[in-house]
């Protein structure tokens, strides 16, 4: 069926409300739109699904979000009927439409038998994964967008582990889909009649509980808090996200008497009213937090993303300046702390591991080196760190004490299984108090760490390629460096190249194997020290570029960062 059938069919359907038959008649001379809407379905890969709202079938809508739960259902059904009485944990976020999208997903799974805990309000993304391993579930939903701008909605999926869809069963759901009707499909039943006959059940507080038992749990030195308490101060911010809830409150239960919240972003509002995106990434979204820390005097901020899975942080400088910690940075100072922590509290197990992604920074390798601290790498999403966690536990290989990516995800102890901002702004925050004890700020800490381990700087581009010819383009891309690999680059010799497709790396002397394998990933090893990968987004139109150096100083580094993001700029 052609895109322009397509449309027809919705348009046509009597399915669709008067509004949304508006939405599609309002563009019947728009033929570039009806392709863009309609030319394929949403993409469904094992983050699951993640669009722009709008009518069609590449949007997220709450057709769409039927048919690929419709799609689950029979997945978790094939698995056998223990699995549906296992059941499903569904939460959501912020976002427009995340409630309604959260229950017609209830809605469906009841439907098909599959019996459902449903989050009565909106919550964090590690509570979904701490719930599913708590009720013991055969997998869950998460209606979210993570940290996309206010136009996008999302739907995470997840397996009984609390960790997302192995690739497996995504191919499975993403199969089903296909042959699957959007409309005639989908099985799905009245939300009241669901929840009185025992298949959707409302869980809430004591959910909550459980996991901030958890969370809290993950504290290491409560009597440094207990000594800087009185004069300690710090700013949060949730980006009108689903932290406003647990993050002050795990914090308060930690000690801290001197939080002040950010009012305006405290308020619930899946439109982001206060920045363009909310991502703490983005340092210009910290702007209101910045003027709450002058006001009040603090020396530490912290801000979580809509779903509280990310966390950024920004600290006072030298020159007494609000500056980013980036989330490479904040992972070294983390797991330094940890370390020290941890022996300081006799709580180090043995065969200690940390991991991090492939594109995180290596200095968190030579700071577990130097600590006799095994490190890992793994592929890129908390789902693969999940199964080298699991893998390494269950084998008695190490013990895993933290784990990290790049950007600003960050996972503690055994109850979750994802990015968790709430832990993360406990332990944070903890690390913070415990260098304000010894009359230093995290800057302090992160410039004595580089002259202990070494200069290191990273910087990530992403380079957006809008629309089908976009699409087309990052593939050409991609494809052209595999078949052309560069000798150099900006004018360093290229010593390795490393294609994670196949696993394989070459050099001048040969191809060897690594343990890595099955992704859509290229490293250019350089002569200088510097390692550049390039990969594609797997939620959003864009190739990410990043550039992880190494050097004699901050000078040094900067200048070979600069060389590489000029190189990068000319890849489109």
């Amino acid at each position: 069926m052609s895109y322009l059938d397509e449309y027809k069919k919705w348009k046509d359907s009597g399915v669709l409300t008067e509004a949304e038959v508006k939405e599609l008649a309002a563009i019947e001379n728009d033929p570039k739109e009806i392709e863009s809407r309609f030319y394929a379905l949403l993409e469904f890969g094992t983050a699951g699904l993640r669009g722009t709202l709008g009518i069609g079938t590449n949007r997220m809508n709450i057709y769409v979000v039927r048919h690929a739960t419709q799609a689950f259902a029979e997945v978790i059904l094939a698995e056998g009927p223990e699995a549906a009485e296992k059941g499903i944990a569904i939460a959501y976020d912020c976002r427009n439409f995340s409630t309604e999208f959260g229950r017609e997903s209830a809605c469906v799974m009841a439907a098909n038998g599959i019996k459902v805990r449903l989050f009565d309000a909106l919550r964090p993304t590690p509570e979904l994964s701490f719930a599913i391993r708590e009720y013991g579930c055969i997998a869950g939903i998460n209606v979210t967008a993570s940290h996309n701008p206010k136009e996008y909605n999302g739907y995470k999926v997840y397996w009984s582990d609390g960790a997302q869809l192995p690739p497996k069963h995504a191919a499975e759901i993403a199969e089903r889909m296909q042959k699957n009707d959007v409309f005639a499909s989908i099985k799905t039943m009245d939300y009241d009649e669901a929840v009185a006959a025992g298949l959707i059940t409302i869980i809430g507080e004591e959910t909550d509980e459980k996991f901030l038992a958890n969370v809290m749990a993950q504290a290491n030195d409560p009597e440094t808090i207990a000594k800087v308490a009185d004069d300690f101060k710090m700013v949060f911010t949730p980006f009108h996200g689903t932290g406003h809830k647990l993050i002050p409150e795990a914090l308060h239960r930690l000690g801290i008497k001197h939080l002040y919240c950010e009012p305006e972003q405290m308020k619930i509002d899946g439109n982001f009213p206060t920045v363009k995106s909310p991502n703490p990434e983005n340092p210009e979204g910290f702007y209101l937090a910045v003027e709450l820390a002058k006001e009040k005097g603090a020396d530490f901020i912290i801000g979580s993303d809509p779903d509280a899975d990310r966390i950024g942080m920004m600290v006072k400088n030298d020159k007494g300046e609000y500056v980013v910690i980036t989330g490479n940075q904040a992972g070294v100072l983390i797991l330094d702390y940890l370390i020290g922590a941890k022996k300081r509290a006799g709580t180090l197990p043995e065969n200690p591991v940390t991991l991090k992604s492939i594109v995180s920074t290596e200095m968190a390798t030579k700071v577990a080196e130097v600590n006799g601290i095994t490190a890992y790498s793994t592929f890129t999403g908390f789902k693969f760190m999940a199964e080298k966690k699991n893998q390494l536990e269950e084998a008695g290989e190490g013990k895993v004490i933290f784990s990290f990516e790049e950007s600003y995800g960050y996972m503690f102890g055994d109850y979750v299984r994802d990015k968790d901002a709430v832990t993360a702004a406990l332990i944070m925050t903890e690390m913070a108090a415990w260098y304000y004890a010894q009359g230093k700020t995290l800057y302090d800490a992160l410039m004595e760490m580089y002259e202990k381990y070494g200069w290191y700087s990273e910087k990530t581009l992403n380079l957006v390629f809008p629309g089908l010819d976009g699409l087309n383009r990052m593939k050409e891309i991609m494809r052209d460096m595999r078949e052309a690999s560069p000798e150099e680059i900006a004018g360093v010799r290229v010593a390795a190249v490393r294609d994670y497709a196949d696993g394989t790396r070459r050099t001048a002397e040969g191809v060897e194997k690594m343990e890595l394998c099955g992704s859509n990933v290229l490293t250019f090893e350089l002569e200088d020290g510097t390692t550049l990968i390039i990969r594609p987004s797997g939620t959003e139109p864009k190739i990410k570029v990043y550039i992880l150096t190494q050097g004699e100083s901050k000078e040094d580094c900067d200048a070979k960062v600069a060389k590489y993001v000029a190189w990068a700029d000319g890849i489109k």
